[in-house]
Formats: structure tokens, C-alpha cells, sequence
């Protein structure tokens, strides 16, 4: 025996089934676009603005830096100190044994390579603020002929490494590429 369904006047039902579906699904999607119209701009407030993204790298011109000397530029509000070291300056830095330091590191690892892969051991590139409690150090001063905290008396040698004082760490190494021989990036 087959079973008959009976609905009102033919149709009725699946009618308002697809008028309810259709006014619920309009209103979904009406919600849904005025919380997103709402919460977006929120969101979007929260992304670093034109001039602080201008600010997360810096190009510095290295060709004006004779050997021996030091620059000090600012990046991200930082002082950053760039010295084009001599010869001697970075073989000094090199024979020192690892044992003697107190954050143990070599001077290749705090030096970057240049575009044609070598690395350019001349240019030291560090954030100028003493690890201890952010003095700005003086250079080519203190017992290693490097650089010289003022406030505490941390000293640090030619590549930037703590080698007496209340210093915990050597001098922050930033993230820097060579984009060509006489300009480097940071950041």
C-alpha cells in the first residue's frame, strides 16, 4: 500500500520552506557584511603604519666611511654603530681564543658576506647599546681598544664581544645584508 502525503493547497509548503531559507540566508549574509565593515577597520588599525615601515630597514652608503673610522646611524630608533675596521683591528679580533670570551663567539660569525659570497670582515655592523643597561659605548676606548661603556665599565674588544665588565652579551649583531659592494641593508 502506497502512503499519500497531504499538504494544503498544493506546493504551500515547499514554498515557504525556500521563502523562509531565502530570508535567513539574506540575513546572514547582511549580518555577516556589516560585522565585517565593522571589525575590519579595527583590525586593519592594528597594522604598522607607512612611516613605521619605512623605518624597519635602512640602506646606509658605506663608500664615504674611511678605514678606521666609525659611523653612527639610527635605525628603528636605535643607534647602530658601522666601522670600516683596518687590518690590524680585525687580526687582533681573530686571535682571540674562545676561551677568553664570555659570550663565546668568533669575529667571522659577526661579520656578514658581501655579494660575491665573501665575507667582508672589514665592515662591523652592531647596535650601539651595551648589553648591560643600554648605555651607548665609547669607541676605540677601554683595555681592548674597542669600545668602552662609560656608565659600568663594560669593555669590549675590536669585533664588539664583551671581554670585561657587567656586560652579559657582546654587542647585538642586527640583520644586515650587502646589497652591492658599498651599500648594506639592515633590518
Amino acid at each position: 500500500m502506497a502512503q499519500t502525503q497531504t499538504h494544503g493547497p498544493e506546493g504551500d509548503d515547499d514554498d515557504v520552506d525556500r521563502r523562509d531559507f531565502l530570508y535567513i540566508a539574506t540575513g546572514v549574509f547582511g549580518v555577516t557584511g556589516i560585522a565585517w565593515g565593522v571589525v575590519w577597520p579595527l583590525i586593519d588599525q592594528l597594522n604598522p603604519a607607512a612611516d613605521v615601515r619605512a623605518l624597519a630597514k635602512a640602506d646606509v652608503d658605506l663608500s664615504a666611511i674611511a678605514e678606521g673610522q666609525q659611523i653612527v646611524i639610527t635605525w628603528q630608533k636605535k643607534p647602530v654603530f658601522i666601522r670600516h675596521r683596518t687590518a690590524e683591528e680585525i687580526e687582533t679580533a681573530e686571535a682571540v681564543e674562545l676561551s677568553a670570551l664570555k659570550d663565546k663567539e668568533t669575529d667571522d660569525e659577526r661579520v656578514r658576506p658581501g655579494p660575491d659570497g665573501a665575507l667582508q670582515k672589514q665592515w662591523l655592523v652592531m647596535l650601539a647599546n651595551c648589553t648591560h643597561l643600554g648605555c651607548v659605548p665609547v669607541g676605540e676606548a677601554g683595555d681592548y681598544d674597542g669600545w668602552f661603556c662609560p656608565c659600568h665599565g663594560s669593555h669590549y674588544d675590536t669585533a664588539g664581544r664583551i671581554r670585561k665588565g657587567p656586560a652579559p652579551t657582546n654587542l647585538v649583531v642586527p640583520d644586515y645584508i650587502f646589497l652591492d659592494e658599498t651599500t648594506i641593508q639592515i633590518g
